[in-house]
């Protein structure tokens, strides 16, 4: 089946009007417009770390392999505990850890036994030593109502079951998983292959850092951002640094980082008065479409998918304020990128809290403006804004620990409302 070009996508929306795109319909052209990167390779266990799954991983063992103790403490049958008197058991033998007891223990009985050790045949419950009295190396006492029957038993599979899915292919891989598998005993996992993703930035004012600041010239910050944001994905990245304003040379930047890479990102350049050769090259190249999005920062952006040489991108053209790269990198290439890596689909995790001052905002576009969220004495979240909301300062971004999201509908915010709060954590 023939990929969809966007006519195909956006003919399906009776509303589209490129020049005031909502941002939740700018995100769901990109969403079905995308599709997945499917080549798969195998790593060794260590190396999967925020890697994607290609394959779901099924348990071919029960862990744990057999009923073990959750604590050091005495195994025993619970039909011998005495509901009102203590309970006096004799000590037949001592269970460790990778080292079970072959005796059965009958009535009257039980067996010293050691977190993890199996559960010796006939014990059903363990009660903790340090609810035991007048222990011996003979006998113990148990009180009553310390424990009931099945207490601080763990069960065979009761982590994994043998043949059931222990972890879902798309799922980013994290420590824990690194260590679910290690518990299963598989040495290499199946990854979807690495994103390879291309960007520079486009302008005759910019330089690179080392290069001297001519007059009218500023440092390009853009490419720093993005290398930290691309590489918090866990993709693979070609810096091509700063492409002038000229047509031979964007074009020449356009086509090469086409050929290498699955994705470009781009920022400058899609502006109103800016180059109309840069948008004219994007076009030329391939299926783009460029869009003014209800949003505050970040209202220009390119989009589409480019070829040049049999080989093909999904081109992301976003705005060149430092600010703005940032918020449409975040809310519009970053889930576009996850979707190629293979990623199960991870919408950005909003909480709310209570704004500590006024808003103001206009209904019919969504605003992004940077937040500091604290806790008052209380335990109730709050955020206020970091000031000075323009999308060329860069050091609110720094300043602020999350985003106060404002939605499309949503109007000015007065002090003590709820407002929707994206962090920063783990993300920037």
């Amino acid at each position: 089946m023939p990929h969809p070009t966007l006519s195909d996508v956006t003919s399906c929306l009776s509303d589209y009007d490129p020049n005031a795109l909502p941002v939740a319909q700018a995100q769901a052209i990109i969403r079905d417009f995308v599709t997945p990167i499917r080549s798969v390779e195998k790593v060794a266990l260590r190396s999967a770390l925020g890697r994607v799954l290609a394959q779901d991983i099924v348990s071919a063992i029960d862990v744990p392999a057999h009923d073990n103790s959750a604590m050091d403490g005495y195994a025993m049958r619970g039909a011998d505990l005495d509901g009102a008197q203590p309970t006096t058991l004799n000590i037949i033998a001592t269970a460790y850890a990778g080292a079970g007891v072959e005796t059965k223990v009958a009535a009257g009985e039980c067996v010293r036994i050691m977190t993890g050790a199996p559960m010796p045949a006939g014990c059903d419950t363990v009660v903790p030593q340090e609810f035991t009295q007048a222990a011996t190396s003979t006998n113990v006492t148990i009180p009553p109502g310390v424990v009931k029957t099945g207490d601080n038993r763990r069960l065979r599979g009761e982590d994994l079951a043998a043949g059931k899915p222990a972890l879902l292919q798309g799922r980013i891989l994290r420590p824990a998983d690194i260590g679910l598998m290690a518990s299963l005993g598989i040495a290499e996992v199946p990854v979807q292959r690495r994103l390879r993703v291309t960007f520079f930035s486009t302008g005759d004012e910019l330089r690179s850092i080392g290069e001297p600041l001519d007059p009218g010239c500023v440092y390009d910050s853009n490419r720093y951002t993005l290398y930290g944001m691309l590489t918090r994905l866990g993709v693979d990245i070609i810096d091509m640094g700063v492409v002038r304003d000229d047509p031979a040379l964007l074009e020449q930047a356009f086509r090469s980082a086409c050929e290498n890479a699955d994705a470009i990102i781009t920022s400058g350049g899609v502006s109103v008065g800016e180059a109309d050769y840069t948008k004219q090259i994007m076009a030329t190249l391939g299926d783009v479409t460029f869009w003014k999005i209800g949003m505050r920062p970040g209202r220009p952006m390119a989009f589409g998918k480019i070829a040049s040489n049999g080989r093909s991108a999904y081109l992301f053209g976003l705005p060149g304020n430092p600010v703005a790269v940032m918020v449409t990198f975040y809310f519009f290439a970053r889930d576009a990128l996850l979707r190629m890596m293979g990623a199960d689909n991870t919408p950005l995790p909003l909480l709310q809290a209570v704004s500590e001052g006024p808003i103001r905002k206009k209904p019919g576009r969504t605003e992004y403006q940077r937040g500091i969220l604290s806790t008052d004495a209380s335990g109730r979240r709050q955020v206020r804004i970091t000031g000075s909301q323009g999308s060329g300062i860069l050091r609110s971004m720094s300043e602020a620990n999350c985003m106060v999201v404002l939605q499309h509908e949503q109007g000015s915010v007065k002090a003590g409302d709820l407002v929707d709060v994206l962090m920063f954590e783990g993300l920037v």
